[in-house]
């Protein structure tokens, strides 16, 4: 069978992009199932994902990156990277009290809709080892002890490097990361915020939101920067309500839209489908 491959790319957006790639690949015996592509007139940036096959005369894995820096990535500076299909992403799933997103990750990596690997689970609370006992996954509990932030976050990245983490994510974590944390994980970890950005920030959303009397709330995947909640978006959704909802209807509506929100935003990155435009994101569903 012959081994799929997904490129993504990022550059300034020039003329002759699109045909020195797919050039590239025609060459060297590549044929492409997927293409997606995107120039930003904004920001003069171009964005190109491609899923594709490589004959069996074609280049190993190694020799068609090299070639492909050498003849196209040098060529237009371009932020690129291939990877197999089949390879799954390693996911560390952070969590506190609130379990609804840790459990619909876990049901969803169990019936295959999330193609990933769920090596380790970390919280600063003890209420769900049980279940990632049940999904025989090392569970640590690693709370924040007298505020000493910076150990309890060594001991996030011992666990990170110990088991080759890909991504992190944010189901819930009820502790705000260190700016250090954030720029080392620039791009690689995801929160999911129960607000429709940015709009009722802080504690208790939902009954802000009941206070106003909205109309709709929502809740918003993005990447984890420095400025809290203030990441590159990758996902939205908003439910409709109306006046006979209470703050508990709000709460448990807003948790099913969080799981949702955040099962696609991973599915989105995980896939490689979203790539960082300055403060934004593009995402080629």
């Amino acid at each position: 069978m012959q081994k799929r491959y997904i490129l993504t790319l990022s550059c300034h957006d020039v003329r002759g992009i699109v045909a020195a790639v797919t050039g590239f690949l025609a060459e060297h015996y590549g044929f492409i199932i997927e293409s997606a592509q995107f120039g930003d007139a904004s920001t003069g940036m171009f964005f190109l994902r491609i899923e594709f096959t490589i004959e069996n005369q074609g280049p190993s894995e190694d020799g068609l990156k090299k070639r492909f820096h050498e003849l196209v990535g040098a060529r237009f500076a371009m932020h690129w990277q291939i990877v197999g299909k089949d390879v799954k992403s390693r996911v560390l799933i952070m969590v506190s009290k609130f379990g609804h997103c840790l459990n619909d990750l876990l049901y969803r990596h169990a019936t295959g809709q999330l193609a990933i690997e769920i090596p380790a689970i970390v919280s600063n609370h003890k209420d769900w080892e049980h279940v990632a006992h049940w999904h025989d996954i090392p569970f640590y509990y690693l709370p924040v002890v007298t505020g000493d932030k910076a150990t309890q976050e060594e001991q996030v990245l011992e666990v990170m490097d110990r088991h080759k983490i890909d991504v992190v994510v944010l189901a819930r974590y009820m502790q705000v990361l260190s700016e250090g944390l954030c720029k080392q994980l620039q791009g690689k970890a995801i929160n999911i915020h129960h607000s429709f950005l940015p709009s009722f920030k802080g504690a208790k959303p939902y009954m802000q939101a009941f206070d106003r009397g909205v109309k709709l709330i929502g809740a918003t995947a993005h990447y984890v920067t420095t400025d809290l909640d203030e990441g590159p978006i990758i996902e939205q959704e908003v439910a409709r309500v109306d006046h006979t909802h209470l703050p508990d209807d709000l709460a448990a509506i807003g948790r099913d839209t969080e799981c949702l929100v955040l099962a696609r935003a991973l599915k989105y990155h995980t896939e490689h489908r979203v790539l960082l435009n300055g403060h934004k994101t593009v995402v080629f569903k």
